[in-house]
């Protein structure tokens, strides 16, 4: 077959009379990547100089143009094109998957340097950026807790080979977790601004959880109260404890926490989920930054967590009531686990017309509001159970008898109010002192009088119970009550008035420590408000003592008893204390700062999901798999990254509605 060359050379041999006009020289640079060939008399094609694929050009006097080739090289279909753009630099490549836009390729312009494409639908082009990608994958694992390993799975290579082949070689399991350590360091920045600045101290939760290895994780959650007097929290920590049961293991957290920080001098209390003996709480108390660590005899260190004590307290109803409880989760297993099952179930409930409005589910046993829910729902269907067999001739096991049911109405009665206590920890973004003091005496009460009635059966379960809920109470009584004094509507009269209830005789003694208590808090802040004194400023402290010896002298009272003798303000539900200090700060300059900080001790170290856990978490092996420090990076980035994502939600609808209401 002749080239083109061949054949123009045989015209320029032809005679004057017919030799055409001479054509002008290509200017395209496509003419670089392609050659034209006679196919046929009358009939040329253009040759891909890379691929050797054949395109229309020329078929007698009509032209095809060169529009279809540029295509060809510029929507990289030519694999000798791809092959050799992709040995450039892959942070130099330009793919149709990013943002960035170049100017497209025409016939004027020069030879790119550089691999490009264009969309389908736009003349823009892309760049690959391998950094940002490779940045995205470690957020992507980061946020929604994907396994590191899944950068080598088959399935993933597979899917990112056919987006960007040269993309493989970045993915492997060590540069992930170097790229989600660095996502973590870089977020954990972030975090250390927003702690500076915060005018009041830090209140630590420690969550523990276990492992198929022994080993201890240690969940450390700081919470404080923000310049808006909108209480906040932070996971700072993640820590692995060889030893969880040791006496050491609490105070070691606590004080690598402290220093990793910066929060030496800012710490106000501890709260720990975690069965420690008296020596172990002992070793906290010195790293509370209060200057006098004993201060109210260190119950600082609260050493019972509430969801942890509720949840023991349900365990005792449900380790009680377990024979009745199995033989109900049978019956629902039963029926839940086959759809003929439960579709003759559903036909017995109408055929009784049973309204059934509690929905019939099966029990998580490692969540103990799932068994109350489901002992609930199917008492209401007792008559049903009690006549299943008639319907249904698979059901063959009895039913609870009339005595069981009598038992399991017994044992939601129990747990009804340990439900609804420990669900404020849920509905409540960050549930106060204040309110668990209601919460804790209502429970204790309720105890109290069940262990007096006459039904042998629910005193045998209560006693248990209560033995519990009076050791919480002696423990942290003083700190619930302290958050109750600093509520104006409630103060000192609710502590009298609760505790007359709860101690009888012994009212007046345990009065007496609350007041004592706050008393002597308040001197440590008035103590450590006290500024300063510089060296130029010596000839002003006789004056400044002078000052103190007049107001001793005219009895003046302190802001502690201004406030304790003002009026009770009304007891409205959606009453914002925080909001109320915040407003009344210039009035009580060093109570306020006292209130801060009481207002943010956290009564619960659980977190929102666990708050009914039967039995400490669990750390799961793929994790316990890597290194300490790989999975304290993975599950504190994940949680800001979440908190940030929220963040930024939370904005973008404030901004609307702003626009909204301004349209």
């Amino acid at each position: 077959m002749e080239t083109a060359l061949e054949v123009y050379n045989d015209v320029d041999k032809r005679s004057p009379e017919t030799q055409p006009i001479k054509r002008r020289k290509k200017q395209s640079k496509v003419w670089e990547h392609f050659t034209i060939q006679f196919t046929q008399p009358g009939c040329r094609r253009a040759f891909c100089i890379g691929c050797n694929q054949s395109f229309a050009y020329s078929n007698g006097s009509k032209v095809a143009g060169t529009s279809h080739l540029k295509r060809h090289i510029d929507k990289g279909t030519c694999p000798a094109l791809v092959h050799h753009h992709n040995t450039q630099d892959n942070n130099e490549m330009m793919t149709p998957h990013t943002a960035k836009s170049e100017t497209p390729y025409t016939d004027k312009s020069e030879t790119p340097r550089r691999r490009r494409y264009r969309t389908h639908d736009t003349s823009a082009c892309v760049v690959f950026d391998q950094d940002k990608c490779r940045h995205e994958i470690a957020k992507m694992i980061t946020m929604h807790d994907y396994p590191l390993h899944m950068v080598e799975h088959p399935g993933f290579v597979s899917f990112v080979h056919t987006l960007q082949p040269n993309f493989f070689d970045a993915l492997s399991f060590n540069n992930v977790q170097g790229d989600c350590v660095a996502t973590y360091l870089a977020e954990k920045q972030n975090v250390i601004r927003s702690l500076e600045g915060i005018p009041g101290r830090f209140c630590l939760t420690l969550d523990f959880w276990t492992s198929k290895l022994t080993l201890g994780y240690v969940f450390i959650t700081c919470h404080f109260i923000d310049n808006d007097w909108k209480i906040q929290k932070k996971l700072l920590n993640v820590l692995m404890e060889p030893c969880p049961e040791s006496e050491q293991a609490l105070s070691l957290a606590v004080a690598n926490c402290v220093s990793e920080w910066g929060l030496e001098g800012k710490l106000f209390s501890v709260t720990f989920n975690h069965p420690a003996s008296k020596p172990a709480a002992e070793n906290i108390r010195p790293l509370l930054c209060i200057k006098n660590p004993r201060i109210l005899n260190g119950q600082m260190v609260i050493g019972n967590c509430v969801a942890r004590t509720f949840s023991g307290l349900a365990k005792d109803v449900l380790d009680k009531g377990k024979d009745v409880i199995k033989k109900v989760r049978d019956c629902v297993k039963h029926v839940k686990t086959s759809e003929s099952h439960e579709e003759r179930f559903v036909a017995l409930m109408e055929q009784l017309q049973l309204p059934g409005e509690k929905v019939l589910s099966l029990d998580d046993q490692t969540q103990w509001d799932t068994t109350y829910k489901m002992l609930v729902a199917a008492s209401e269907l007792k008559e049903v159970f009690s006549c299943l067999d008639t319907a249904d001739p698979d059901f063959k096991q009895p039913p609870p008898s009339t005595e069981d049911w009598s038992h399991v109405e017994t044992l939601c009665t129990l747990l009804k109010p340990l439900l609804e206590a420990a669900s404020t920890l849920q509905t409540t973004g960050s549930p106060s002192a204040v309110t668990f003091f209601h919460e804790v005496w209502k429970t204790h009460s309720d105890l109290s009088r069940s262990i007096a009635g006459d039904d042998p059966y629910v005193a045998g379960i209560v006693k248990t119970m209560k033995e519990k809920a009076d050791k919480y109470w002696r423990e942290c009584s003083l700190v619930l009550a302290m958050a109750v004094v600093m509520d104006p509507r409630f103060k000192m009269k609710l502590v009298e008035f609760s505790f007359s209830k709860i101690f009888g005789e012994d009212a007046g003694k345990n009065i007496n420590t609350v007041d004592d208590g706050i008393h002597e808090l308040f001197s440590e802040y008035v103590a450590l408000s006290a500024p300063v004194k510089a060296a130029s400023e010596d000839e002003l402290s006789e004056f400044d003592k002078y000052i103190i010896k007049e107001r001793a002298g005219k009895n003046l009272k302190s802001e502690m008893d201004q406030y304790l003798e003002e009026t009770l303000l009304p007891r409205v539900q959606e009453f914002d204390v925080l909001e109320w200090w915040k407003q009344n700060k210039l009035k009580f300059p060093t109570l306020s700062k006292m209130a801060r900080d009481i207002l943010a001790i956290p009564v619960s170290a659980a977190a929102f999901d666990y708050v009914f856990d039967v039995e400490p978490r669990e750390m799961d092996e793929y994790k316990t798999s890597l290194r300490p420090e790989t999975v304290e990076a993975l599950i504190c980035a994940r949680e800001w990254l979440r908190e940030s994502d929220a963040s930024s939600g939370a904005d973008v609808q404030m901004s609307s509605a702003i626009v909204k209401a301004e349209t």
